[in-house]
């Protein structure tokens, strides 16, 4: 057989003619058997010379066998070669097909690598299937309050527990593009909470250089716009604000510059004095923080115009890159 599959016809290469009778055409077929025996002879020679010393030469688990048709020989069972054989095939085969460790991508390299950064999507899906859990009290500090809240909806339904996590899915990708290491509170990938002190403390145990907790508000329609929230001086209890005061601020600024900027977001007309910053001392997550950390309320869930964006996925896209360049400002990227 051919590569291509297909068969020579009887005439194919034959140089004798048709028309010389089969004792004439014999002697001429003796003659060219004769002379083509010894080369076949010795290029069989030669190909089990090359065979036996030259086998390190091929890669491993190829065989001595080539083209489309051929096929690797299966080796005798029990014998050490054939276990070495099978062996190089096996990791061959392997490198073809590598193991979903091997073909994760590496973290990618850039300006902030060695930073690290944690984006808190507030609330949680399933809050709204555990009350009871979630109105635990906590200790905040200054006080106690609920674990967690369900958070708000549109009017349509779209929960701000989904607009968060899809937003800070975002910043993250953004983020890990300049080299930022970023860490989640979580991803939905539990029946509700995490509590709000259980939020503080991932930041702490991260060492965060920034944490940003994503929200969106739910007031009455025509209150419209972002506001950022910044922890106020605060010490009672466990918490004690007053080292991150300072740099928080520096954050939240950098963070409302640059949202308002890639959304075309005005800063919210209904607290704040137009300056889309505000400072609150009864947060939770910002009282036990010992990071530099922010609240981000994106827009108001109850509003038609806002809550126009905030469902569009071109704006959540915008969203996260204001408050991803926020935080790169931040950290000096």
């Amino acid at each position: 057989m051919r590569y291509d599959g297909s068969s020579p016809t009887p005439e194919s290469g034959s140089s004798v003619s048709p028309d010389r009778p089969w004792y004439a055409r014999r002697s001429t077929l003796v003659v060219a058997a004769a002379a083509v025996a010894p080369a076949c002879l010795a290029g069989w020679l030669l190909t089990q010379v090359l065979d036996s010393g030259g086998a390190g030469e091929r890669p491993a688990g190829a065989s001595a066998a080539s083209g489309p048709d051929a096929k690797p020989a299966a080796p005798a069972t029990g014998s050490p070669s054939a276990t070495a054989s099978a062996s190089a095939s096996a990791s061959a085969s392997a490198s073809v097909s590598p193991s979903p460790a091997a073909s994760a991508p590496a973290p990618a390299k850039g300006p902030l690598t060695g930073r690290t950064v944690v984006v808190d999507p507030g609330h949680n899906t399933g809050n709204f299937k555990h009350g009871t859990e979630i109105n635990k009290q906590v200790n905040i500090g200054t006080n106690r309050k609920e674990c967690d809240t369900t958070g708000t909806t549109t009017n349509s339904g779209y929960m701000e527990a989904e607009f968060t996590l899809d937003v800070s899915l975002r910043v993250k990708a953004v983020l890990e593009a300049q080299g930022v290491k970023v860490l989640l509170t979580h991803q939905a990938d539990r029946p509700w909470g995490p509590c709000i002190d259980e939020r503080a403390r991932i930041g702490n145990e991260a060492a965060a250089d920034a944490v940003v907790s994503v929200h969106a508000d739910g007031v009455s329609a025509g209150s419209r716009g972002f506001h950022v929230i910044l922890p106020a001086t605060v010490k009672a209890g466990g918490a004690d604000t007053a080292k991150i005061v300072g740099p928080s601020r520096e954050l939240g600024e950098r963070i409302a510059g640059n949202f308002a900027r890639t959304t075309g977001s005005a800063p919210a007309n209904y607290l704040g004095g137009g300056t889309g910053l505000v400072v609150r001392d009864d947060l939770g997550g910002l009282n036990l923080s010992t990071r530099p950390k922010v609240f981000i309320e994106c827009g108001n869930m109850r509003d038609a115009k806002d809550a126009a964006q905030l469902t569009s996925p071109q704006w959540r896209q915008q969203a996260a890159q204001g408050i991803a360049n926020g935080i790169v400002g931040f950290l000096g990227g």
